[in-house]
């Protein structure tokens, strides 16, 4: 897996109830996020298990694993 950081463009590749809950991770879906769109990563978090991740103009911190890395900021 590639280790997205700020100011990286990911694609969001959609989340399953589980991805959203380990973590308590905000719902991607709830924030308005649409598969296959592209997003500007604003912050990482990086935890023991598992790394959340913000994008710009949309709130929330999302599970990492619910996104593609497309190119590095």
């Amino acid at each position: 897996m590639t280790k997205i950081k700020t100011g990286d463009v990911v694609e969001y590749i959609g989340c399953s109830k589980e991805q959203i809950r380990w973590g308590n991770n905000d719902d991607p879906e709830r924030s308005f996020l649409i598969v296959g769109r592209e997003y500007f990563v604003t912050n990482v978090e990086v935890h023991r298990q598992h790394t959340k991740i913000s994008v710009a103009n949309k709130s929330g911190q999302f599970n990492s694993v619910c996104f593609r890395k497309i190119s590095s900021g």
